[in-house]
């Protein structure tokens, strides 16, 4: 066993030492924000054995976004329920996210075990966002929602949370994966703002040449020019 001022279920499986942490991992290509509910359907063995220790040790595990080949990012998930077990063996379960960490290092099996573990160092994140910035990135989703009739109702600046929305504006995984390693929110708030207004200006241009292209095959019946008022 190992002497730290941490808590230590087991030394195979979980070490916490305030920053630092040994965590189970599930490596994904996908993104997972702290407070997004994840619903992830389990079939592999080495996973449902990492799921089944979740629940009986009452730890949580890593999910490193799997880009490029690499994984050096992720966010910690706390297993919340198991909604099926299916006679293979898999299972529907959901999760919510937690913390954001850098690994430090990576073992592709942790001994003992059939899942991989990595040595994380979780970062720090400042809620330093003002309500007008929040005010305006709400204003935008509506925007964007309103372009693409698509129907959003009950959402006010009191129960706005980005993260519940962040799959839904149309980030690609690696601006998802950029926005996860920014530790102010005002910073996370700015960048989905600049997408945002990007995107609407887009989509009003893409709705305008849909509007000309409309017009083809119609008779267009213009007003006669008076060649007099002319100059060359």
């Amino acid at each position: 066993m190992l002497d730290c001022q941490g808590l230590i279920l087991d030394e195979s499986v979980v070490i916490l030492n305030k920053k630092i942490m040994l965590l189970p991992m599930f490596p994904l290509p996908s993104v997972f924000f702290p407070g997004e509910i994840v619903a992830l359907h389990i079939f592999e063995e080495r996973y449902k054995q990492l799921i089944r220790d979740a629940r009986e040790m009452a730890i949580n595990f890593g999910v490193p976004a799997y880009i490029d080949g690499e994984i050096a990012y992720g966010t910690e998930l706390e297993l919340k329920e198991i909604i099926k077990t299916y006679d293979t063996g898999e299972m529907d379960i959901v999760c919510i996210g937690r913390r954001t960490f850098k690994i430090n290092t990576f073992q592709k099996v942790m001994d003992g075990k059939l899942y991989a573990a990595g040595q994380v160092e979780y970062l720090p994140y400042y809620d330093d966002s003002v309500r007008t910035l929040e005010e305006n990135v709400l204003g935008l989703i509506i925007e964007l929602y309103g372009l693409m009739d698509v129907s959003i109702l009950g959402l006010t600046v009191e129960n706005f949370d980005i993260y519940q929305l962040i799959h839904k504006i149309g980030l690609s995984l690696a601006q998802e994966y950029k926005l996860l390693k920014m530790n102010y929110k005002s910073e996370r708030l700015l960048f989905i703002k600049a997408h945002l207004t990007n995107t609407i200006q887009v989509l009003k241009q893409v709705n305008q040449s849909k509007e000309m292209i409309g017009m083809n095959g119609h008779f267009k019946n213009f007003d006669p020019i008076d060649f007099r008022e002319f100059k060359i």
